[in-house]
């Protein structure tokens, strides 16, 4: 009985490592394709890596399982692997978009969840490849590519809302200059109930602090320090 006892925990044990490798994989390439896209415009320098690393903190505080805050880092990495099929000439653009080239902007994220679609573990109604669909959505109906209003919205897409305005209004664009932290700040309060979810809003507030060290020149909480420390609070 014991010998089938040590059998069936050692099987159970294998197959552990063999979903932790996978998984590792899995977030590996997820990160390797978001740094491809963020190559593509200097001004994007990082972008995924900091959607994905605040969203999956933001789901932390959120008290959100584990496979679900592994689940919002891999789609942060992705939200905008849609943007390869934008042309240059409109993602580099210094001047305004005309409205038919915002159009064309407006397709990434449909072209994100297509590109994933064919990833069976990406799929499911709050699916990675669901967040990426719908992380331009508004919490007031006016986003895109469906229009999906408050709680239809994926929980996911609306974490990485609030992850995705942070670091691009941090970052410079061909348009305007990086607009500092405590700014943003502001502006992420004012879209509270409006273009963000004020639930997922008032969970980032009480971890801004540490979200803030982590973009910080300093880098004074890496990636690892930034999730332990948000558990323990």
């Amino acid at each position: 009985m014991k010998d089938i006892i040590d059998i069936v925990g050692a099987h159970v044990e294998l197959q552990k490592k063999e979903q932790d490798i996978v998984h590792l994989t899995v977030h590996q390439f997820a990160e390797s394709l978001g740094n491809a896209i963020d190559a593509k415009d200097a001004c994007t320098s990082s972008h995924s890596e900091d959607v994905a690393v605040i969203s999956q903190a933001i789901g932390v505080q959120m008290g959100l399982t584990s496979d679900r805050c592994k689940a919002l880092h891999i789609a942060g990495h992705l939200h905008d692997i849609g943007k390869i099929g934008i042309p240059d000439s409109i993602l580099k653009k210094k001047g305004s978009l005309t409205d038919e080239e915002y159009e064309v902007v407006k397709l990434h994220p449909v072209t994100g969840a297509e590109i994933v679609g064919p990833v069976t573990v990406f799929s499911g109604d709050n699916g990675i490849a669901k967040m990426i669909l719908h992380h331009h959505e508004r919490f007031d109906g006016k986003g895109y590519p469906a229009g999906l209003k408050g709680n239809d919205i994926p929980f996911g897409s609306r974490i990485i809302a609030v992850a995705d305005t942070l670091s691009a209004m941090m970052q410079d664009r061909p348009y305007r200059k990086a607009i500092a932290f405590e700014h943003v700040l502001g502006e992420i309060k004012w879209c509270s109930g409006t273009q963000l979810d004020p639930t997922v809003v008032k969970a980032f507030m009480k971890i801004s602090d540490k979200v803030g060290k982590y973009l910080s020149d300093m880098r004074t909480l890496n990636e690892d320090d930034l999730i332990a420390h948000i558990k323990t609070v």
